[in-house]
């Protein structure tokens, strides 16, 4: 790991391949016609006739566009060595399985199946110890008596998360339907529109940004909240993940480690990048410095860790989902990329 106080710029460059200089003969004069077959050129002495070395492809690392994910990306871009996807969180595991993407930020139940074949890297993730502002369940009726949910499509730990509390501190076992937010983000927000489900799990910055109608839903659940009132610990909604085949390559092992240091970099300058970021996303720019800088937290450690063993857990117990132990990578070597 390293220290927050020796974390470098992201801004990164990948080595140019080394060219040899090839040796020449020169013509002969014109004057003195060859009468024997002239040899190929060979190089100087010391020097070895190579082709150059092939320039490596960017590896491609899929992300979020929320304003929850800016601590972790920001900056990637500029890193010559990176190709930066950005994707819907429901997507980016699928994604790093097909080979689209080498890395993501994905959701952390894509990791859960033990056929899933994706390893964890502990280089960042969006969790949260509390109140998580963004990940939230409306209801027109009292959670007791819920029924179906319909779920934001763009999620999949939170439609699970959802599930067990509802199954745990409800009572409730409901129908999950998939819901396309869009359809509805951002119409008729100030009246009662009976159009929106009696009951609907959303995610993300449309959270905040294009609301449902408060009036249609005096019943609320922050999951992030409540999964810290049943547990007493953080929650994880995704972390980096690679397929775990490649876990263990040189070029992911080097990448991970560039992660950790951008992750590192930017928590000392959260405030100034939330606040070049939260117009972007539609955000106050207040209620964004709080949900950065106190709501969230992006560092995988030991609790984060144990949190994420005892969400396996759950899964399996309530049969919502076959689950094995998490497969963390090991984080250790810095890379080998240098700033310029």
């Amino acid at each position: 790991m390293y220290d927050e106080n020796t974390a470098v710029p992201p801004n990164l460059s990948v080595e140019r391949p080394n060219f040899v200089i090839l040796y020449h003969a020169p013509d002969p004069p014109p004057a003195r016609p060859q009468t024997t077959t002239r040899s190929p050129p060979t190089a100087p002495k010391g020097h070895q006739m190579t082709n150059p070395a092939p320039i490596p492809s960017p590896i491609k690392i899929a992300a979020v566009q929320f304003l929850n994910t800016v601590s972790l990306i920001e900056g990637l871009d500029t890193w010559t060595g990176c190709e930066l996807i950005k994707a819907v969180p429901s997507r980016i595991g699928d994604m790093v399985r097909s080979g689209a993407a080498d890395i993501g930020l994905a959701s952390i139940v894509d990791a859960a199946d033990p056929a899933s074949n994706l390893t964890l890297i502990p280089a960042g993730m969006i969790g949260c110890e509390g109140p998580t502002l963004t990940v939230r369940l409306f209801s027109a009726v009292p959670p007791e008596q819920i029924t179906t949910v319909h779920a934001d499509t763009d999620s999949h730990t939170s439609v699970m998360l959802s599930d067990v509390i509802l199954r745990e501190r409800c009572g409730v076992r409901a129908d999950f339907k998939p819901f396309h937010a869009q359809e509805k983000s951002g119409t008729n927000a100030n009246t009662p529109d009976e159009a929106w489900p009696e009951t609907v799990l959303l995610i993300g910055d449309k959270v905040v940004v294009d609301s449902p109608p408060a009036v249609r839903y005096p019943h609320q659940i922050d999951l992030g909240q409540a999964w810290n009132e049943l547990t007493g610990l953080p929650f994880v909604y995704a972390t980096w993940m690679c397929r775990t085949e490649d876990a263990n390559t040189t070029r992911i092992l080097e990448a991970a480690a560039m992660l950790e240091r951008v992750r590192l970099r930017n928590n000392l300058r959260l405030d100034w990048l939330v606040t070049n970021q939260a117009r972007t996303h539609r955000w106050p720019a207040d209620l964004a410095r709080t949900y950065i800088g106190q709501l969230l937290k992006f560092n995988p450690d030991a609790r984060a860790q144990q949190a994420v063993t005892l969400f396996y857990e759950k899964l399996k117990a309530h049969n919502i989902l076959n689950t094995a132990e998490p497969n963390w990578m090991p984080l250790a070597a810095p890379a080998r990329a240098t700033c310029p």
